[in-house]
């Protein structure tokens, strides 16, 4: 159903890429989508951060779905590569330590201060996800030489709480002014999702 989903908003996505494409007669390149739409999470950290959950709530949605036009205009435009792929990843990584970072700083201004300690938990516990897949892939390239760059991303992708889902709960957490319930499960279940792809990768390797 995730993966359904996934490709029903790509297939989206792909409609309006092609004619902001020819609007901008392709001087909108991948990597400006990328770093604008990473620019604009820190605003979004800020609403967090001063608990104004609604309007954060909106603007990740928003910015979730435009996270994918960087992909679909690099296909279009015929600039997949490996820079590209980079880039991408590294700057989820980085939007991941804002909200985080704006949901640990709102939680430490509640009634129980303490508890920003899961939002701390939650952001470490989701770069692992991404950290074990990443080294993993480096592994696997090292004897793997016949693996494109997009074959060796998808290969270690295992496991339920993946960038889009952890930003899916916390955008639920936000909407239902539940945001400690969704940084707890983030925290427990990325865990889960980091030590799953850590089994599956040693025995690939092994």
């Amino acid at each position: 159903m995730i993966e359904t989903i996934r490709q029903a908003i790509r297939r989206g996505i792909r409609r309006l890429a092609v004619p902001l494409n020819s609007l901008t007669r392709g001087t909108l390149t991948p990597n400006t989508v990328t770093w604008f739409g990473f620019a604009m999470h820190a605003p979004i950290a800020w609403l967090v951060a001063t608990q104004h959950n609604l309007w954060a709530a909106i603007l990740l949605v928003f910015f979730g779905l435009f996270d994918t036009l960087d992909g679909e205009l690099a296909r279009l435009q015929k600039r997949d590569s490996a820079q590209g792929m980079l880039l991408d990843a590294s700057t989820d990584r980085m939007k991941e330590v804002l909200l985080y970072s704006g949901a640990a700083y709102a939680l430490a201004h509640d009634t129980h201060p303490a508890m920003a300690a899961w939002a701390v938990a939650a952001c470490g516990a989701s770069l692992c996800v991404s950290y074990v897949k990443a080294k993993g892939e480096a592994a696997v390239a090292a004897s793997r030489k016949d693996l494109t760059h997009a074959q060796l991303n998808k290969l270690f992708s295992a496991g339920l709480w993946s960038f889009e889902i952890r930003m899916v709960v916390l955008i639920l957490g936000l909407i239902s002014n539940r945001l400690l319930v969704a940084v707890i499960a983030i925290a427990i279940l990325a865990s889960h999702t980091a030590l799953d792809r850590l089994t599956r990768i040693s025995r690939q390797l092994s």
